[in-house]
């Protein structure tokens, strides 16, 4: 079964801890960014809408409670809490102010993980709905993609990729990624073939697959789903 692949943004002042937390996430196949400070980790969130926020209590100039104070306010991104504050009183505060889930320090990285996982499969979008960017629509209970009202008919392997592309339009995946996405339904996948499949959708899908329009390459970094607006 594919895992779970998200954004998570990891919020620590402490470079050591936010390396190791950064490590096991990138072991698990996510997309990692490291702040050190509060403010930072809201103007990533509000920027980059990450999948989870990892958000360290202390922290120099906008402490982790005030960080979820702000973005609860704004946003609903899943928030995990790491502190050495350890009383129930701390921990209530944490949870009266949005956070998702709350681990005191010092944790096992291996727990750290596993509540990750499970917030992330806790929060993740369902696939027995529809997602339309622009004039793509893709009907996940169906198993079918349509193109401004026309079926385009995908295989197993396009369909996985597209789908995970268009759950979070504009957001870049690697080849990695989409891969990590599509490998428990093609087992000979490979990044190249993920390029081949890539193309094969633009055929499908653009008017002029050479000047891709909902399909988009980030050179040396992915791919992402637009909503067409883009020339």
């Amino acid at each position: 079964m594919a895992r779970v692949c998200a954004y998570v943004l990891v919020a620590d002042d402490d470079p050591k801890n936010a390396e190791l937390v950064k490590r096991y996430l990138d072991r698990e196949g996510h997309d990692v960014r490291v702040v050190h400070d509060g403010r930072a980790a809201i103007d990533e969130v509000r920027r980059e809408k990450p999948d989870l926020l990892v958000l360290d209590v202390m922290m120099p100039r906008v402490d982790g409670l005030d960080v979820c104070r702000v973005l609860r306010r704004e946003s609903d991104v899943p928030v995990l809490m790491l502190t050495a504050r350890s009383t129930a009183d701390d921990l209530l505060l944490g949870f009266d102010l949005g956070a998702d889930d709350y681990l005191t320090k010092p944790y096992d990285p291996r727990e750290l993980m596993a509540r990750i996982k499970a917030i992330l499969q806790r929060t993740k979008k369902t696939e027995d709905q529809k997602v339309q960017v622009g004039a793509l629509t893709i009907d996940h209970l169906k198993h079918e993609v349509h193109m401004a009202g026309r079926r385009i008919e995908c295989t197993p392997v396009e369909f996985k990729i597209l789908a995970t592309l268009a759950a979070n339009p504009d957001r870049v995946y690697t080849r990695g990624q989409l891969l990590e996405q599509a490998r428990g339904i093609d087992g000979f996948i490979t990044e190249r073939t993920v390029d081949v499949h890539v193309s094969n959708l633009r055929k499908k899908l653009e008017e002029q697959p050479r000047r891709p329009k909902y399909l988009l390459t980030v050179y040396g970094v992915g791919y992402k789903v637009t909503n067409g607006a883009q020339s």
